[in-house]
């Protein structure tokens, strides 16, 4: 298992900008593909970006595509998550999670490990 602790959110206005950290302990980061799930009050957890061990291919959520970046940084055990032009029902709270040795998912059930999560609020 690996340990996965979020940083970066706060409070930001409709337009602004936001960058999220998670840092991974334990086993070997680069060996992990990476991700960013949402959880808003009263609705399920969503999808939003996923980073693949190895060739770093990514994938995002509808809602998300062209306004959020996924990356990583295997030399420091971090994937970011880097949001701009965030909206109001941006607002939730982003989890990081991790699967070992696998490909790519949208499914939060096919990761293993989870952050604590770290609350996004974008005020209009």
């Amino acid at each position: 298992q690996v340990q996965l602790v979020e940083s970066g959110g706060g409070l930001v206005q409709a337009g602004g900008s936001l960058r999220l950290s998670c840092v991974a302990s334990g086993r070997t980061f680069s060996s992990y593909t990476m991700a960013w799930f949402r959880q808003a009050p009263g609705k399920e957890r969503e999808f939003v970006a996923v980073i693949r061990w190895g060739p770093g291919l990514t994938r995002y959520g509808d809602s998300v595509k062209g306004r959020f970046t996924i990356s990583r940084d295997n030399a420091k055990n971090t994937v970011y998550l880097q949001m701009n032009s965030l909206k109001p029902e941006d607002t939730a709270v982003y989890y990081c999670a991790a699967r070992y040795l696998s490909g790519i998912s949208s499914m939060k059930g096919d990761f293993s490990s989870w952050g604590q999560g770290t609350q996004v609020t974008v005020s209009s």
